[in-house]
């Protein structure tokens, strides 16, 4: 179609395709309990039909795939990589120490809230949760199995510690691109995000604190606890030396160099203490990347515990991330959003709404695409200016993209951080859920400050009367 790129939906057929990609998901997912991949596929074909049944050109759908996926390019090879860092880091010991200082050190009832302290500090510190999960996370998941906590329970406390530091930290990619796509300054942004997401963090570290005391020490006397530190001690060289990747890797993303190369160095420090200190050839430790570490000890539990990582095991992901783009592209070529934002915009009579509009809006969008970095551009920008018409701050917008963005990710499977969260910690999405209270209360609170009007940042009538002025200049010049 010659004019397909000017295509505009009405907004019965882009309400429809939205519902039924909605409905398709919950069907698959919920009733008939399908792979998420097939689902997520499926309902994308059945979008692209629907799409140039509505007048949408296939090759401008089949650019939106092509773009989406590009978009996610980076991040799948960030997953590859995590892979083969895990699978290094069991082969020299990496991890295996972590799991065994960390068990003599942490009492169970104290594993959680530790955990997620620690987490924070990795993630506010280093400004990555991607970075958190695959170091700090996999260890103190390793901990959790070794003192008997439930690795849902565990699961959640990293994720609750690893998604704080992302969502505040000024070295955070998240902040960065909410207050640019914003206009926000970056610290007073962050700071004005902590009336949402201080709170539920709070809460969730009590509860922690209180769910941690179920675990009473004496699960620390057990046969099973002997055991896998008795196996540890005899399967590999316990020294110092092993902690030299996460230093590395911690080091460098301090120093804010790319995550890959981060990485990369990372996967060559373990691979040449594997060799060195434990014995590891070099064929066995390129093996062990590709596949995955395998050790095969008198303890079915610890194999079990360690026998991770490698290239192949994030390939699954990465289709599902695939699928989701498959699912997405054609909502998000077809306009979707902006006949959503066009009814935000009808409904909202006065701030309140709006702000409620604008995050029901930007968490649709985020659910579609899976990935914030493409929901935070394109709803920030499309929305940021609709603020200051009802006489508030911008930071406002921030937040809610923020709880519903970053904070949600974690939780949705077929999300880029959420298929990543779920592989590297080898828990479901939906299983920590519960025990991860912080990434779902802030959004409950957002919501409740924007219905309520309570928290919501309003500017002064000057700074919007100065704010309007600009906006209709700015139209005046785009019309010219």
């Amino acid at each position: 179609m010659a004019n397909s790129e000017s295509k505009q939906l009405a907004p019965w057929q882009a309400m429809s395709m939205l519902f039924l990609g909605i409905a398709i998901i919950f069907f698959g997912l919920m009733t008939l309990k399908v792979n998420a991949r097939i689902v997520l596929a499926v309902d994308g074909a059945i979008m692209c039909l629907m799409a140039c049944a509505f007048g949408i050109g296939y090759n401008e759908i089949q650019k939106g795939i092509k773009d989406m996926i590009a978009s996610m390019l980076v991040a799948m090879l960030i997953l590859l990589s995590v892979g083969v860092l895990i699978g290094a880091w069991m082969a020299a010991g990496t991890i295996p120490v972590m799991i065994y200082y960390g068990m003599k050190v942490i009492t169970p009832e104290l594993f959680l809230p530790v955990a997620c302290i620690l987490c924070t500090l990795m993630s506010t510190l280093a400004g990555t949760s991607w970075g958190t999960l695959a170091t700090v996370g996999v260890a103190c998941m390793g901990v959790a199995e070794g003192l008997g906590v439930p690795v849902e329970a565990a699961a959640g406390a990293v994720c609750v510690g690893a998604f704080f530091g992302d969502k505040i930290s000024p070295l955070s990619d998240s902040p960065v691109i909410t207050a640019t796509v914003t206009d926000t300054p970056l610290l007073e942004g962050i700071k004005h995000s902590l009336i949402s997401t201080g709170p539920a963090y709070i809460i969730s570290l009590i509860f922690f604190f209180v769910y941690g005391l179920s675990f009473t020490s004496g699960s620390m006397e057990g046969a099973t606890y002997s055991e896998i530190l008795h196996t540890i001690e005899k399967s590999f060289v316990l020294s110092p030396i092993t902690l030299l990747p996460v230093l590395v890797v911690i080091a460098l993303i301090v120093w804010k160099k790319p995550t890959i190369p981060t990485f990369v160095a990372g996967i060559a420090v373990a691979a040449f203490i594997a060799m060195l200190l434990q014995g590891v050839t070099l064929k066995s430790i390129m093996n062990f990347m590709y596949s995955g570490f395998s050790i095969h000890t008198d303890s079915a539990f610890v194999d079990k515990m360690l026998n991770r990582g490698g290239f192949t095991s994030m390939l699954s992901t990465i289709g599902l991330l695939m699928a989701a783009a498959i699912f997405g592209a054609p909502l998000r070529t077809a306009g979707v959003a902006q006949v959503l934002l066009d009814y935000v915009t009808k409904f909202a009579k006065n701030g309140r709404i709006m702000c409620f509009g604008v995050m029901c809006l930007h968490t649709l969008f985020f659910m579609i695409t899976g990935a914030y970095y493409v929901s935070y551009p394109v709803v920030g920008s499309m929305t940021k200016d609709m603020f200051p018409k009802y006489k508030l701050h911008r930071k406002n917008l921030m937040r809610m993209m923020l709880d519903t963005g970053t904070g949600l990710a974690p939780l949705v499977p077929w999300s880029t951080t959420g298929s990543y969260t779920a592989s590297t910690l080898g828990v479901a999405n939906i299983a920590f859920m519960a025990f991860a209270p912080m990434l779902w209360l802030s959004i409950i609170l957002s919501a409740v400050y924007a219905l309520t009007g309570i928290g919501l940042a309003k500017m002064e009538e000057d700074e919007a009367k100065l704010e309007e002025e600009v906006l209709t200049g700015n139209a005046a010049l785009a019309k010219d």
